[in-house]
């Protein structure tokens, strides 16, 4: 298989690390979808990362739609819980990871593709409020967590999706979500980037 996109996608990179937890092989692509359009598209005309080019050439994307996948070969290993209520407490801390990562990915390109004059402030403010909303509640999360994971007593979807959110936003956009005013989050999310899937797949990879 190859993953295809950039790492500095929050997206792709929490495909990586997953397939790494996974033991799946698969070669990642750095791709960009704005510097290599061209041969980006040659593999998914829709131009969108991540893709994922399976083993029988099937193409696939949506970063939520490979991990269901991948999960389907990996089986019965898996990064989900088996117990009913840690499943539903993964699911949605999950969904605020992924929140975090879609408004930071907004603020980001309102401010990289638009002209300064053109950048629409109430916009923004919107946004970086549901950033922070999403983190105030990954935050909250954290600070009650009684084991060393989030969501039962071994490493989730949960984990990875918070850890590689808040790196993405700690690369990009930090001073949006400062540090000091999410300690539970940073000192989780510094723990995790220890682990070897996050070493070998970090953001600001080139």
């Amino acid at each position: 298989m190859q993953l295809i996109g950039m790492l500095d996608s929050p997206y792709v990179r929490r495909c990586a690390i997953s397939m790494d937890f996974l033991d799946l092989p698969f070669e990642h692509r750095s791709i960009s979808v704005f510097r290599h359009m061209d041969a980006f598209k040659a593999i998914n005309p829709l131009v969108k990362a991540p893709t994922l080019v399976c083993d029988d050439g099937t193409v696939l994307h949506d970063s939520n739609l490979i991990l269901q996948f991948v999960e389907s070969l990996a089986a019965p290993k898996t990064l989900w819980p088996t117990d009913h209520n840690a499943f539903v407490r993964a699911l949605r801390i999950t969904a605020n990871a992924l929140v975090a990562m879609e408004k930071t990915v907004q603020c980001v390109y309102e401010q990289q593709t638009r002209p300064e004059e053109k950048q629409h402030q109430p916009w923004l403010d919107r946004v970086t409020t549901q950033l922070c909303a999403a983190y105030d509640l990954i935050d909250a999360d954290i600070a009650k967590a009684t084991d060393v994971y989030l969501a039962g007593n071994s490493l989730t979807e949960a984990d990875i999706s918070v850890a590689v959110a808040w790196g993405f936003t700690q690369y990009v956009q930090a001073d949006r979500a400062p540090k000091a005013s999410y300690p539970a989050i940073a000192a989780f999310a510094a723990r995790m980037e220890t682990l070897p899937a996050f070493l070998a797949y970090p953001v600001n990879r080139l």
